[in-house]
């Protein structure tokens, strides 16, 4: 295996404001861009080659990781003109791979944390002669996933999108968002519109007779596409729950990034990040939250849980619960916002205008 396409393209509409200004994976997650620990955990399955297929705020990749030889690998750019969906994605980028009609291309979502064993995917893709072989994880409430049960020999037998009834949740397995391709079956996806690899590649495959393979890998796993799912992402590997190599720092209670300031009694758990050039102030207290480059967390302030923008400033004595605060918004002292509200870029909340906030 020595070639992957990552699809990076999605909007981020549910982390919003935080991507805003910031494709979704490039939020810093455990003081790096989430798709850094993506990138080193393919490249120490010996990935060496990997295509970006982006789309929203596509500029934003390059500048950062270049050609990729500072993670030893070799990166393009593949953006679409228009929204592709993951199989028009996959097929767009088909022309910058280098292997051959039989050869594995391994696939990833761009917004799964994961403790993958990627090598024995790919491993179980060539013993089991299959056209595609999926990544498969079980969750209690497989509800909000789609369902793909397999036989004895974890070959699929079918794709069942979102289901709702219990006559309808016939497995708790659902497709995790990682797959090896042979080459040849990339070409086979339609060019020029959209193509859901979920809803019409994966099942029209099935229907005529390809051998789709499923590995269940049961180790860590998280989608995240909401901020409650980013930020407790973000601690994981911070705590060393979720492996990465590409944490910069030892996994603990916190992680400070250079040029950040922390108050000698600011206290600092469960997994929280404060990235470069932010500042916690005096009995602050910060808990398994996420604080982005240049943010303020003024003397007092209680935050948990919760997502804070680059150069935000969070008031003094001021609580956040399950909040997502902008890029550059200032929250006022003595305010107080829980379960799951959000501030938007920019914004100004006067001192003590809020007491509570919900978005339930």
């Amino acid at each position: 295996m020595t070639e992957a396409i990552l699809l990076v393209g999605g909007k981020g509409t549910r982390l919003r404001p935080l991507t805003v200004h910031t494709p979704k994976p490039m939020v810093p997650a455990a003081g790096v861009p989430f798709l850094t620990h993506q990138l080193a955990r393919a490249r120490a399955a010996g990935v060496e080659h990997i295509v970006l297929a982006t789309s929203y705020l596509a500029e934003v990749f390059e500048p950062y990781f270049g050609d990729g030889s500072a993670l030893g690998l070799h990166l393009e750019y593949v953006t679409e003109e228009e929204p592709l969906g993951t199989g028009g994605a996959i097929r767009n980028v088909a022309s910058r791979l280098r292997s051959a009609p039989g050869d594995p291309v391994l696939i990833f979502n761009g917004d799964i944390l994961t403790g993958l064993d990627i090598e024995a995917l790919v491993e179980t893709h060539r013993t089991s002669g299959a056209d595609v072989s999926l990544h498969l994880s079980r969750v209690e409430d497989p509800r909000a996933f789609g369902l793909v049960p397999t036989d004895a020999t974890g070959r699929v037998t079918a794709f069942l999108e979102k289901p709702q009834t219990p006559e309808e949740i016939v497995t708790d397995q659902i497709n995790a968002g990682a797959y090896v391709f042979n080459r040849s079956v990339i070409d086979t996806i339609p060019t020029g519109r959209p193509v859901s690899v979920e809803r019409e590649t994966f099942p029209g495959l099935l229907a005529d007779g390809a051998h789709l393979q499923g590995m269940v890998d049961s180790t860590y796993w998280l989608d995240l596409g909401t901020p409650q799912a980013f930020v407790r992402g973000s601690a994981d590997l911070v705590l060393g729950r979720a492996p990465s190599p590409a944490v910069p720092g030892r996994c603990g209670d916190s992680l400070v990034l250079d040029g950040a300031e922390v108050a000698p009694d600011a206290k600092l758990m469960g997994g929280t990040a404060v990235g470069a050039g932010a500042r916690v102030e005096p009995g602050a207290r910060v808990d398994g939250s996420t604080v982005l480059d240049g943010a303020v967390i003024e003397a007092g302030a209680q935050v948990r849980d919760s997502l804070i923008g680059a150069g935000a400033r969070i008031g003094a004595r001021t609580v956040l619960d399950g909040a997502v605060i902008g890029d550059n918004a200032h929250i006022g002292p003595d305010n107080e916002l829980r379960g799951g509200a959000r501030v938007w870029c920019d914004a100004r909340i006067p001192a003590g205008s809020i007491r509570f906030s919900s978005d339930q």
